[in-house]
């Protein structure tokens, strides 16, 4: 048997879990509200292109949701077994939040399964619609309780610490800790972000892939107007968060920005590398930016990297995580607003291929971002795995089952991962929306069909 370090495997697993998971709680948080948002805009127009739209995301969700229970419940095993030492110190305080994340799973469960049984059954169309609003509601509950936890590992408060136990614990106090806000806002807008963009790109590719129907120049409208509006949340509560940053852990700003001295006038660097000497090389510089990023004044002074005991620093390579999170995050916020411009314009065609080609890149571009801003998230928390109070070599499980725990982890989502594909295949393969829209609403005039 190979000789593994159960520091680097446990990180391995813990990485592989987040990576795939991050992917299904983002469509939990976001998908509602799509589905709730398109069936109120068909109800009220008396447009059955929403309503068929509301249909449809609706099947894909329940598929998502499955394999999210799944991995949900994957991240508890896993926590479990490769952070034994975490959960001794800290279970006890995080408990409360990750009970209520199960109740806020359940209660949107429940609603779902009502929503998803009961289409067509109330005389007035907008009694249906009224079901969608607790499963919104409980995708973000379920985000935000599982968020806290997070917040709680970067900004620890709610206890006292006592002959290396937790003591005095305060459960609420835990839960709404400095970083809970900043991190909730930012979990949910970009979570709506992402999902907005993913289901424009499923429009995107029908219009290249099909004839231009009505149906998905319609999907492609709602969802680029959503994209645009959630792009600038999110860029608003991208500033809300660096501001909290600069002020609670300015070791993660710092090691973002490559920014080492302690200076006022900080500039924001992007891109480039290190040299010997680590001073940044071939970057971007944007004078005075990061100061008012990180204070609201381009003049104020950003604590350095250099301030901080080198044992407690983050890898720098954080710094092109964050950079791509940004980056992506300016694109969807210019392509979405190219569309928005160019729809308005009568003279020109926002359907055009080369439009539509830039529209599909916004889904995996958008999802690639959530996962870079994860990474950074929890990679620039190291070396602490609780900020202050322990850090992730004396988390971690000197199990020397290590190994034989990544090779199962991997092999569950590989066939996860490989269901959800097959099965939403078969669920929407040679089943065209333009077909079932003919046999389910048979009144749709002529001029609505293109």
């Amino acid at each position: 048997m190979f000789d593994l370090d159960p520091v680097l495997m446990s990180r391995l697993i813990t990485a592989m879990t987040l990576i795939f998971h991050i992917i299904f709680a983002t469509l939990g948080v976001g998908v509602p509200l799509l589905i709730c948002i398109a069936e109120f805009i068909g109800v009220k127009k008396n447009d059955q292109h929403y309503r068929m739209l509301a249909r449809r995301w609706t099947r894909g969700f329940v598929i998502t949701v499955a394999v999210g229970v799944v991995t949900g419940t994957a991240i508890g095993l896993q926590l479990s077994l490769v952070w034994p030492n975490f959960m001794q110190l800290a279970g006890n305080v995080i408990s409360l939040p990750l009970f209520m994340e199960v109740f806020a799973f359940f209660f949107e469960a429940i609603f779902l399964g009502i929503y998803l049984y009961t289409w067509d059954r109330f005389k007035k169309p907008l009694t249906h619609w009224w079901f969608s609003l607790p499963i919104v509601i409980g995708g973000a509950l379920s985000a935000f309780f599982i968020t806290t936890v997070n917040a709680f590992m970067n900004t620890p408060d709610g206890f006292t610490m006592e002959n290396g136990q937790f003591t005095s614990i305060n459960p609420i106090e835990a839960m709404f800790n400095p970083a809970t806000t900043s991190k909730v806002i930012h979990v949910l807008s970009s979570s709506y972000l992402t999902v907005a963009a993913i289901l424009a790109t499923i429009a995107a590719f029908s219009l290249l892939k099909k004839k231009q129907s009505e149906y998905h120049k319609k999907a492609l409208k709602l969802t680029m107007t959503l994209v645009f509006v959630f792009s600038i949340l999110t860029a608003l509560a991208g500033d809300i968060s660096a501001k909290f940053l600069a002020e609670h852990q300015p070791e993660k700003l710092a090691a973002a920005e490559w920014h080492f001295e302690t200076e006022e006038g900080a500039d924001l660097v992007l891109f480039g590398w290190l040299n010997n000497e680590d001073n940044p090389v071939g970057a971007i510089r944007l004078p005075g930016l990061l100061s008012f990023l990180a204070h609201g004044d381009f003049e104020s002074e950003v604590t350095g990297l250099n301030e901080i005991p080198e044992d407690e620093r983050p890898p720098l390579w954080v710094h092109y995580m964050f950079d791509l999170m940004v980056m992506i995050g300016m694109f969807l916020i210019a392509v979405s607003l190219l569309y928005i411009i160019v729809s308005r314009i009568k003279k020109w065609d926002q359907h055009n291929k080369w439009m539509v080609r830039l529209l599909f890149l916004s889904g995996p571009l958008a999802m690639l971002s959530t996962e870079f801003g994860w990474v950074y998230a929890e990679v620039g928390r190291q070396p602490w795995i609780l900020r202050g109070y322990m850090t992730v070599d004396e988390a971690a499980t000197t199990s020397p089952q290590i190994g034989l725990m990544f090779i199962f982890f991997l092999a569950l989502y590989i066939v996860l991962g490989t269901l959800c594909v097959i099965v939403l295949r078969k669920l929407f393969k040679g089943k065209p929306a333009e077909e079932e829209l003919e046999k389910r609403y048979p009144t749709i005039e002529e001029g609505d069909k293109e």
